[in-house]
């Protein structure tokens, strides 16, 4: 019978390894999997390279490992914010490389990893630094750029709901990059609020089929000071 629900995030990322690409779904805050980013620094699995589509935010989630050192590179689109004080002082230093991806080509390099797409000729960053040392090309009159796909080791997703077999839904925006990590990871690990039997989830809804996950951790909402849920 096959059923992929883990006791504990714990559990989950118990076989995560020193060196390791770690994929992880979240646009900022949204879809961020808080709880498993802190089950890793629990873990301590260090020398990791991040894909995020930013640097973190504040003390908490994606900052705090920053902070914790078990990170020796991120690829990411947005690495400065307002609140990316932890990432600023760690490049600043030196302690931490950085590549910088166009958003929309690392959703795209990550998509092409779990389509299994060798490579793909794109137009954004043509004629900027980001495209030194690539190869490019002119296709009918327009000038490319060719990337690569971008694989995980591990991809650390949040979701809405899911059943045993890992099939899960997102809600609205926090969707993002889940399912492209998810799909470009040899291991997947999913947070879902809500764990739901077999034949529940109508097959139409399902964003992210069980065959891209390997892990599925229940999580409650966190309340908020004001009362409410976060979601």
């Amino acid at each position: 019978m096959i059923n992929k629900i883990a006791d504990s995030v714990a559990e989950a990322l118990a076989g995560v390894q020193d060196g390791a690409t770690v994929l992880i779904g979240g646009f900022g805050t949204s879809g961020n999997p808080i709880e498993l980013i802190n089950g890793l620094i629990a873990q301590g699995a260090r020398d990791l390279t991040v894909v995020n589509n930013n640097a973190g935010n504040g003390d908490a989630g994606l900052a705090a490992l920053l902070k914790s050192g078990q990170v020796r590179k991120i690829i990411c689109s947005f690495p400065r914010q307002v609140d990316s004080y932890v990432f600023d002082e760690l490049y600043r230093s030196g302690k931490i490389e950085l590549e910088l991806v166009p958003q929309g080509n690392l959703a795209e390099r990550m998509r092409a990893a779990g389509a299994g797409i060798g490579a793909f000729f794109c137009p954004t960053a043509y004629g900027t630094q980001l495209a030194e040392g690539k190869e490019t090309r002119e296709i009918n009159g327009k000038h490319y750029v060719l990337e690569y796909p971008i694989y995980g080791d591990v991809a650390l997703v949040k979701a809405e709901k899911g059943d045993r077999w890992g099939n899960l839904t997102y809600r609205m925006s926090a969707r993002n990059f889940g399912p492209v990590c998810a799909m470009a990871a040899k291991y997947t690990v999913a947070t879902v609020h809500e764990l739901v039997e077999l034949g529940d989830m109508d097959p139409e809804a399902v964003v992210t089929p069980g065959i891209y996950v390997s892990k599925v951790v229940q999580v409650p909402r966190v309340a908020t000071q004001a009362g409410g849920f976060k979601k």
